[in-house]
């Protein structure tokens, strides 16, 4: 992998000498793993004028989970606990004589940017501005692999869940068990909070479960994901509880359903974001559901839960092939419930097969 990092560092530079800068500091978690492999807790990455260090307070521990950084990346320890490694990092840059660093402004606060100021005077700093998260967008097939296990792990702990008795269990006991059951696959851990939500909770996207408990007759929405690596996944299903579904909860399922298959089956290389989520949506536009619709379709998945691209109606953009993107349209009626089906997929052309679904568990309306 030291080739993977060292190859995304040098489009990294490329793209910084473009924009007129010798040197760049990388502050944003994500970004830094994404460049160095591995690192601890609050390090950063310089990408120096004569060479890469990654700046740390702490050694990295050698985590199974987290890996090593790249053997090819120096690693600087602070010598005083308690200083700031973006600021040493600075000093650094300007030490290797840079005359300008190019920094993520987005990520670092009003106080650490002073901070860089005042300690090198001598340098010019300029916007990174989201260069890194851009060269995310594309995964290669050793990401795409990440997410794929992630994938089979959630899809794994559903399935557990399912053949268990959930009729008196609360929202957050369910949501505890489920996370428990990741681990136990191999998960690092949740990707995200996990989502149980039964009743009227249901089909709301982001539900914080509560101590309400399943009964006969409820939806129950959950949404899940495992991190594995670091990289992110996620999976969204509905069921019904006990009895046979009512007739509104399967016009429901079905229209939702029928939004979800039409984004997924839009994904393809050189579609536009806002198509797919348009493809989504305008089936349940037509049905009437336009009002309360959540802001977006999808998401881009990796290092983070939620990574460009964004699937929404004003986005701008087009898909390319090995993009992983969720498709999660939903429906929530207040006081009754609703429905919302999520699946994370990795865009691919056609001849390749299309879109590759990685979370496969069935999207049959069950009764449980």
């Amino acid at each position: 992998m030291s080739e993977v990092y060292a190859a995304r560092r040098t489009r990294l530079r490329e793209r910084c000498n473009a924009g007129g800068s010798a040197a760049a500091l990388v502050t944003r978690p994500a970004n830094v793993r994404y460049l160095a492999g591995a690192a601890p807790h609050g390090a950063v990455l310089l990408l120096g004028k004569r060479e890469d260090l990654l700046v740390c307070q702490s050694p990295p521990d050698d985590r199974p989970c987290e890996g090593r950084p790249d053997d090819n990346l120096r690693v600087r320890i602070l010598p005083q606990p308690g200083g700031d490694p973006a600021v040493a990092a600075a000093g650094l840059a300007q030490a290797q004589e840079a005359d300008s660093l190019a920094v993520e402004e987005h990520h670092l606060t009003v106080a650490r940017h002073r901070a860089l100021t005042s300690v090198t005077p001598r340098l010019r700093l300029t916007d990174l501005g989201s260069a890194v998260e851009q060269l995310r967008v594309v995964k290669d097939e050793e990401e795409i692999s990440c997410l794929r296990i992630g994938a089979e792990i959630a899809d794994q702990a559903l399935g557990e869940l399912l053949e268990s008795i959930l009729v008196g269990r609360t929202e957050r006991h369910l949501a505890l068990e489920l996370e428990r059951r990741l681990v136990d696959h191999g998960a690092d851990g949740p990707a995200f909070p996990t989502s149980v939500a039964t009743g009227p909770n249901s089909g709301r996207r982001g539900h914080r479960p509560t101590d309400r408990r399943v009964e006969e007759g409820d939806f129950l929405s959950v949404c899940l994901g495992a991190a594995y690596r670091g990289y992110r996944c996620e999976i969204g299903r509905t069921f019904v509880i006990g009895t046979s579904p009512a007739d509104w909860q399967i016009q429901l399922y079905e229209l939702v359903f029928a939004a979800q298959r039409a984004g997924r089956e839009a994904l393809t290389p050189g579609a536009a974001y806002r198509d797919v989520d348009r493809a989504a949506r305008q089936v349940l536009d037509c049905a009437g559901y336009s009002e309360g619709l959540q802001p977006l379709t999808g998401h881009g998945v990796g290092l983070e839960i939620d990574e460009d691209p964004q699937l929404a109606p004003a986005a701008m953009g087009k898909l390319d092939a090995c993009v992983p993107v969720t498709v999660e349209p939903g429906v929530h009626l207040p006081g009754r419930g609703g429905v919302r089906i999520d699946d994370t997929l990795v865009v691919r052309p056609e001849a390749d097969g299309g879109p590759e679904l990685l979370t496969i568990t069935t999207k049959e309306l069950l009764a449980l």
